[in-house]
């Protein structure tokens, strides 16, 4: 893997809507996003007046969306700020990890209502009507309620972003998040791509245990909400 191919990892949103997921894209030359229902990403091609207002057209009032960029975003004036974070983008292939009282199960459309209660309840990250269709999801269930889950999110070129990692508060502690992780990478390394993540710098136990898995921190990238305004 080249420098350059892992180049597009600096704005994973603008290289995934530009290359493997360019067929989801709302907007055009300057500024795209996913579909609202799928997540509330977008990015831009450059940071110019132009471009913001361009993704602004994209935009109806009060809805949030997200960026995930190099460097800080000074937001212009007609936007409001709802989140101003850094996040830790982490690339490798995840140990396995084995289960002895569980099973993994693939997830689908029937499973959403259980899939956006967990992340509801948990708070992985967004996670909307038609997230699970950007990638395959894997879930666990116990007593016939899904209890813990992972699946594919972005798509910049060969990468492929691993994305609501999750379990619930009654079950952690089993290694449920390792499994789901190292299932998930492996059906992403079969297709001959790489997998990454993100998760918030302030959540050290999740990095821990991602780098407890063999994970490495690539770089940071600075995440911003905001809404446009009436």
């Amino acid at each position: 893997m080249s420098d350059s191919d892992e180049a597009l990892l600096d704005r994973p949103i603008w290289s995934a809507l530009t290359t493997s997921q360019k067929h989801l894209a709302e907007g055009g030359s300057r500024a795209r996003r996913y579909p609202v229902d799928m997540t509330p990403f977008a990015d831009m091609v450059d940071m110019s007046e132009a471009s913001f207002a361009a993704l602004g057209d994209l935009l109806p009032p009060s809805q949030v969306t997200a960026l995930f960029t190099p460097e800080p975003v000074d937001v212009p004036s007609g936007f409001k700020v709802v989140l101003s974070e850094t996040g830790e983008q982490m690339i490798g292939s995840p140990a396995d990890s084995s289960l002895r009282d569980a099973e993994i199960v693939r997830l689908g459309a029937a499973d959403v209502p259980a899939m956006m209660a967990l992340t509801a309840l948990t708070k992985p990250g967004p996670f909307a009507a038609r997230t699970h269709e950007l990638g395959t999801f894997l879930g666990i269930r116990a007593g016939g309620e899904l209890v813990a889950m992972t699946g594919e999110r972005m798509k910049p070129g060969k990468f492929t972003e691993m994305t609501a990692v999750c379990v619930h508060p009654d079950y952690r502690g089993r290694g449920y998040a390792q499994a789901l992780l190292a299932a998930v990478a492996r059906q992403i390394e079969a297709r001959g791509e790489i997998p990454f993540l993100h998760v918030f710098s302030n959540n050290n136990s999740a990095i821990a245990l991602y780098q407890r898995q063999g994970m490495r921190i690539r770089r940071r990238l600075h995440v911003t909400a905001f809404t446009k305004q009436a």
